[in-house]
């Protein structure tokens, strides 16, 4: 292979997978601060607190491929898993509640997949206002019931099975985190390997041109906002499983903004039609990490959100860089 060669080869892998250079730079940084007192739990760890976000930057994923937003992932956590909580204390069931959950996830993506795709209203717009309604429902039916928040009952039943459950590991893998894993695949193999997910990719790098060549403008727009509400409601089921109760007032808040966050720093194109599905599951793990660094360097917590930010401007300053030099 001759040097010329070499430097393109080199050049492509910088352009198709710079996410995991940011990670493993921000990893390499979390085990020199955090030193002797690294373990394999503390790494294991990562994994798991980045489940439930991840869980719902998958979805995020798949509406940026298309060219949208949905800013109110936030509130339709929030707001699915208070209504998944008081289900799941009447009927006693894991599996109603599961699925109750990502159906009611589902609809609240129907619900602005509609508005956005069939009615041509714009997403930020769209789930700006959905984002206020959600999270206004979830604080006035808390409020009419007397309670600041929404707690599991734990005389149930299988209330120990669904906390074993959110909690508990295989070899050492916490459960949310394989849950994650596999979603994670199930997307990447979707997008990559399916019609459908071709079809994502087009209606997100040409409209125009992907109605032309046939495919589903509408229905391809309204299944991602579909699947992102389902993979929402999947997080806030894995939410009620790890801590058993939801707090209308915090609990999510600032998600649309994390999930958008680990997408990009996955090295998905806000403008749609790039990027990797896999690039999701490094980027949340960095956005993870850099909690994890900001704890083991004892700084203030309030100063979280500003080394996020940086972080993002310098991940959206690399994918401007790829862009031009391509």
């Amino acid at each position: 292979m001759t040097k010329q060669k070499k430097s393109e080869v080199l050049k492509n892998l910088w352009h198709d997978y710079n996410f995991i250079v940011i990670f493993l730079i921000i990893f390499i940084a979390f085990l020199i601060i955090n030193g002797s007192s690294t373990s394999w739990t503390s790494i294991t760890n990562i994994l798991l607190h980045s489940s439930i976000l991840g869980t719902i930057a998958l979805g995020m994923g798949l509406v940026i491929l298309t060219g949208d937003f949905d800013l109110s992932v936030g509130s339709s956590f929030v707001f699915v898993g208070g209504l998944t909580i008081i289900v799941y204390n009447k009927v006693g069931s894991i599996i109603v509640a599961l699925l109750f959950a990502i159906l009611l996830g589902a609809i609240c993506g129907l619900i602005n997949g509609i508005l956005v795709g069939k009615f041509k209203m714009p997403s930020f717009i769209v789930t700006l206002a959905t984002m206020l309604i959600l999270r206004s429902l979830s604080q006035y039916m808390m409020n009419e019931m007397g309670e600041t928040r929404y707690r599991v009952d734990a005389s149930l039943g299988s209330y120990k099975t669904l906390f074993m459950f959110g909690n508990g590991n295989v070899c050492t893998i916490p459960n949310l985190a394989i849950v994650f894993l596999l979603l994670a695949a199930a997307l990447i193999y979707m997008t990559t390997s399916t019609k459908f997910g071709k079809n994502i990719y087009a209606l997100g790098s040409n409209e125009k041109a992907a109605q032309l060549a046939g495919v589903g403008v509408v229905s391809t727009r309204i299944a991602m906002f579909v699947m992102c509400g389902a993979l929402v409601g999947v997080a806030a089921f894995l939410k009620i499983a790890k801590d058993t109760s939801f707090d209308p007032a915090t609990s999510g808040q600032s998600f649309e903004l994390y999930a958008i966050s680990a997408v990009v720093i996955g090295g998905l194109s806000l403008s749609g039609g790039k990027g990797k599905m896999a690039g999701i599951i490094f980027g949340t793990m960095a956005f993870t990490l850099i909690d994890k660094i900001i704890t083991a360097l004892g700084m203030n917590a309030l100063l979280n959100d500003s080394v996020k930010g940086i972080i993002l401007l310098i991940a959206v300053g690399i994918q401007m860089v790829r862009k031009r030099s391509k």
